[in-house]
Formats: structure tokens, sequence, C-alpha cells
């Protein structure tokens, strides 16, 4: 599904996504899910993209798409989610939640680390913030 006319690597594109969004999170209501994890394209943050669909979905809604802290800070501040998922920056930041308390620096992921199959490399070597 296509949510944004700007994300271009999407598998499937729909004519309307905006109401095949809409319809989806109201469908998913009946099975009373816990939540709804939803990725939006990183480059359109805090738009109207999704917020129809977490209006509809009565459970918590997750939001994703490459936030920083303060955006993901303004998504939940604004009610346009219930929570936002961090994927990217956790993985290069083991200690994520502690740096975003701090306003701590990030360590930068290496994508090309990402889905390999060598146990220590990429998920288990980015440092841990070191606290004098």
């Amino acid at each position: 599904m296509r949510l944004s006319p700007y994300a271009e690597c999407a598998e499937a594109v729909d004519s309307n996504p905006e109401a095949l969004g809409l319809y989806m999170a109201k469908a998913l209501n009946k099975f009373k899910l816990l939540y709804l994890h939803v990725i939006e394209p990183r480059m359109v943050q805090l738009t109207d993209n999704l917020l129809s669909m977490r209006r509809a979905f009565e459970g918590t809604f997750i939001a994703a798409g490459g936030y920083n802290r303060d955006e993901g800070n303004k998504a939940v501040a604004a009610n346009y989610a219930d929570l936002v998922a961090f994927g990217r920056l956790f993985l290069a930041n083991p200690d994520l939640p502690k740096r975003f308390e701090l306003n701590a620096p990030l360590n930068k992921y290496n994508r090309s680390t990402f889905y390999i199959p060598d146990p220590v490399v990429g998920y288990t070597d980015y440092p841990f913030l070191k606290l004098a």
C-alpha cells in the first residue's frame, strides 16, 4: 500500500491509498488488536497521511519512518501516534532511551551491516554511551 506520492520504493500501489488505509484501520478493529504499527515514508512525517488511520484504529497506534527524538516527541504530543518506533536508531544505539533522556549524541548506523549473517557485526558492536 502506498500512503504517499513520495513513497518511491513501495512494493504495492493503490489508486486511493488514504481510503484503503482508513478501511483497513477500521476493519482491523473487529479483531481487537492491541496495536497497529505503521511505517510511513521518512520524508513526510507529521503530515495527515496517517492521521485518519490513527483516529479510526481503536488500539494503540505506533508510527515509524525515520523519526528522530524531537519529531517522535512532536508526533506523540500532537496525538499523531500513541508511540513512535525507532528501528535504525535503536540498532546503532543500544542505549537509545538513555541517549534521548540526556540528549546525548547518537551513533550513526551502518546500513551495509543490516540483516547480514554475522552474529557480531552490526547488531552488537555499536558502542554504548560512556558516562563520566
